[in-house]
């Protein structure tokens, strides 16, 4: 199982997020959670699924917007399953609270904590650092032009329908090699080559864990 806990930074001076950042987890990704996640502190809160790659996704959401500390933690869990976070236990909520204090000192904000027999999703923990790392850099048109193109939203343009290159193009009201360019020096391809690999890593691991 893969247990994220997600805190809020600095909510003493900003207003509190945890509320909308739920609503916004439901809405994208319900169909791979494994009960309903909740807030579990006064600006945390937890998701539990199984699936690595939706784990992964979820976590580089939150880590972009550089408001939130994102602790994964990937392990085991007690049978049987409650309805949502707050009545689970196990080895991956131990995890992801180990992960989340580990994150708030790391300037990646992130931090991936495993069962010592997961060698493998232990091992991603400074790769998923270095891809966060590389995406703090990306520009704002950079982002733009991401957004569009994996139909996010982060921007306002999302509305999580993908669109083509051509279509991003038309949209930002650049030539197509202009965006071409673009997506090329934020690292677009990259990027997307980069989480398949580590969700796929993920989910091979999951799956050992959590047949």
């Amino acid at each position: 199982m893969f247990v994220l806990t997600i805190d809020q930074i600095d909510s003493r001076h900003h207003d509190d997020h945890v509320a909308a950042a739920i609503h916004d987890v439901e809405t994208r990704f319900s169909t791979w959670l494994t009960g309903d996640p909740e807030r579990t502190a006064g600006d945390e809160f937890q998701v539990a699924t199984r699936r690595g790659g939706v784990a992964l996704d979820i976590a580089l959401r939150f880590a972009r917007t550089e408001q939130w500390s994102v602790g994964l933690g990937v392990g085991d869990v007690t049978l049987p399953l409650g309805d949502s976070v707050r009545a689970m236990t196990g080895s991956a909520f131990i995890n992801a609270r180990d992960a989340v204090n580990a994150a708030k000192k790391r300037p990646a904000r992130f931090a991936l904590v495993a069962d010592p027999g997961a060698v493998t999703a232990q091992s991603l923990d400074p790769l998923i650092r270095l891809l966060i790392t590389l995406r703090d850099r990306r520009t704002p048109e950079g982002w733009e032009l991401y957004d569009l193109l994996e139909g996010d939203g982060h921007s306002g343009d999302g509305g999580g329908i993908p669109v083509t290159l051509t279509e991003a193009a038309e949209r930002l009201g650049i030539t197509v090699q202009a965006a071409s360019q673009r997506a090329l020096t934020a690292g677009l391809r990259l990027d997307r080559e980069a989480r398949d690999s580590l969700g796929s890593m993920l989910d091979i691991e999951g799956d050992r864990i959590d047949p």
